[in-house]
């Protein structure tokens, strides 16, 4: 089997795999639909309330994090990712309803995507977490890599189809198969081999487990400025379900096909990196300094695109930097942390990661009704080159390095994390 699919040849993961396309493919057709429902049947073309629609539904990741992933280090993740996928599938089935019976409402929107938030908020470590007990170490990248191809394959997917079914039917249809897209996964949980999962030793009850997990990514420099920059870059880079959203209806005045378009040819260039992710062995800093550069000057050029398609084509390299900034963080973070630290370190990643939206969605959505559309997409660029130039100043200023590959190797705790990998003296 070619190196980039070699996980595939896990039965446990390709079943995963297998799952995660159609799930993520809904979810994509979701987003689509929540965002053109608030923007254009429940508001008039308001983006500062579809900027608080997705804010409210990432703020609970930052409130709950640290306990989410406590909870992911002590019980059996398979089984609390079936609850959890269950769960979010009952969210879009009453969202679906609300809209096909013509009785849904702003508040609706914003009490569900709340709703939807929370039950997401304990997914995501498990889900982080969950794939290193289906590869060996040695296969982790790849398999990280995988998960972001399939993310983006929906990505590819779903905006297309949404906005098609939209156009034709309304976005109600949209959620009812969202729903349905979620047995998907808690099939492919169900019918895993448990012999052959690799699960990490599980925290003992007592003590501090959250007070544990910020210790320990206190003491860890690589993992905190790789916070930086997914932090930043997170809360005012990578809004775009709100800013192509307000990019095709205020700048290109576009209907729900051509919003649905957009983001299907920026997967595109997020797909070719998912694919490129997964052939790394070991994704470093470096990497993920110069992929945030890039992401803030192509998303900079994007903003300045004069018309619709030039601004579509613009999208491709934005995605593919984007992913690989994401795929490098995620891997290098997962890889270089003791399994039985994976939940709560990845689930303050991913409060770092995706709780900054709450802060940045409401900001990007002003931005764009008050200043420009435009604007949304340059902020996100210059704060992505303005945290990449900051973290190498940093490193050059205290620590007295520069950034290189060298040979990996797991660190461990007693070792200092800037003296090895990437991080170079």
């Amino acid at each position: 089997m070619s190196p980039t699919f070699r996980s595939l040849s896990i039965h446990n993961y390709r079943l995963w795999a297998s799952g995660a396309i159609v799930s993520n493919t809904g979810t994509w057709m979701q987003r689509v639909a929540q965002d053109w429902l608030v923007l254009t049947v429940l508001t008039d073309n308001s983006g500062t309330a579809v900027g608080i629609t997705t804010g409210l539904q990432f703020a609970p990741t930052l409130l709950l994090a640290p306990a989410a992933g406590a909870l992911a280090d002590r019980v059996d993740r398979r089984k609390l990712l079936a609850a959890t996928q269950t769960a979010l599938g009952v969210l879009a089935l009453v969202l679906g309803v609300l809209v096909v019976t013509g009785v849904a409402e702003l508040w609706h929107v914003y009490l569900l995507a709340l709703l939807l938030g929370t039950v997401s908020a304990v997914d995501a470590p498990a889900r982080q977490a969950f794939v290193s007990e289906l590869v060996p170490t040695e296969d982790l990248p790849n398999a990280v890599g995988l998960n972001s191809a399939s993310f983006h394959a929906g990505r590819l997917i779903g905006p297309g189809i949404a906005g098609l079914l939209i156009h034709w039917f309304g976005t109600g249809p949209v959620f009812l198969i969202n729903a349905v897209s979620f047995a998907a996964v808690v099939t492919s949980l169900t019918r895993m081999r448990i012999g052959e999962l690799r699960p990490a030793p599980k925290r003992p009850p007592g003590g501090h487990a959250i007070r544990e997990g910020i210790a320990y990514v206190r003491h860890r420099k690589d993992i905190l400025l790789t916070m930086v920059i997914v932090g930043m870059v997170g809360t005012f880079g990578l809004n775009f379900q709100v800013t192509t959203a307000l990019m095709a209806r205020l700048v290109f005045h576009k209907g729900a096909g051509e919003y649905g378009l957009l983001g299907s040819i920026m997967a595109i260039g997020s797909l070719a990196g998912a694919l490129l992710a997964a052939r790394r062995e070991h994704p470093r800093l470096r990497l993920v300094v110069g992929a945030t550069i890039a992401f803030g000057v192509f998303a900079t050029i994007a903003a300045l695109m004069p018309t619709y398609e030039l601004f579509a084509l613009a999208l491709i390299p934005v995605g593919l930097s984007s992913l690989t900034l994401m795929t490098a963080a995620n891997a290098s973070v997962q890889l270089s942390t003791e399994p039985a630290m994976r939940g709560r370190v990845m689930a303050l990643y991913m409060a770092v990661f995706m709780g900054g939206t709450p802060i940045g969605s409401p900001i990007i959505g002003w931005v764009g009704e008050h200043v420009g559309a435009r604007w949304t997409i340059v902020l996100g660029g210059v704060v992505a080159l303005v945290t990449a130039a900051a973290v190498v100043l940093w490193l050059a200023v205290h620590e007295h390095v520069r950034i290189r590959v060298r040979p990996s190797r797991a660190i461990t705790r007693d070792e200092d994390p800037v003296a090895v990998g990437s991080l170079t003296r």
